[in-house]
């Protein structure tokens, strides 16, 4: 069976991102985004027993076993080069207050969905918008990323802050797009791209 030959160059070749190991971001103020670890299971299934995390997501974690699974999963994700995770913590106790994380990743077009969650002691505090911030950079200006989109539920009037405070401009709304527990939601598209 012979593979048709493509036309573009990829814009992120294979190895792009596992070549090396997934890296630890330092954020001003005392954040760092790194690694997801099994021991953060219980921290994972902590943060979605909170009603709003649950609001806006599609899952909801049980137990610890299960959040150690999506962990593994995640991890997985760097060495496939299909999704980024990473455990939004404070440098000083390691303590895990959100994550970020880059999905759905095509790297011929170097694309990929940022998408992000806070602890609820850590909402407010400008946590969540700093490591989507740091991420975008990261993915854009070092990784070799094109384009990174966002997308929320257009109700969700905090992730569109976090997506208006970081640079991702609106471009659209796609109707009915998302389907989660209270019924069918429109769904704000945001993006960011490399300027040049």
């Amino acid at each position: 069976m012979s593979i048709m030959p493509s036309l573009v160059t990829p814009v992120m070749p294979p190895g792009s991102l596992n070549a090396s190991g997934q890296p630890t971001l330092l954020i001003n103020g005392g954040l760092l985004l790194r690694p997801w670890l099994p021991s953060d299971a219980a921290a994972v299934a902590r943060v979605f027993q909170d009603p709003r995390i649950q609001q806006w997501h599609l899952r909801r974690a049980d137990s610890e076993d299960e959040a150690r699974e999506w962990i593994r999963q995640w991890c997985d994700g760097w060495e496939s080069e299909t999704a980024c995770h990473w455990a939004v913590a404070d440098a000083d106790d390691d303590k895990v207050l959100g994550r970020v994380s880059l999905q759905s990743i095509i790297m011929t077009g170097g694309q990929a969905e940022i998408s992000y969650w806070t602890a609820p002691e850590a909402r407010g505090k400008g946590v969540c918008s700093r490591a989507v911030a740091r991420v975008s950079s990261w993915a854009l200006d070092e990784a070799g990323f094109n384009r990174l989109e966002l997308g929320h539920a257009a109700a969700n009037v905090a992730s569109c802050r976090i997506a208006e405070k970081t640079g991702f401009a609106l471009e659209g709304v796609r109707r009915r797009a998302l389907l989660h527990a209270d019924g069918w939601h429109d769904m704000h598209l945001h993006a960011r791209v490399l300027e040049g």
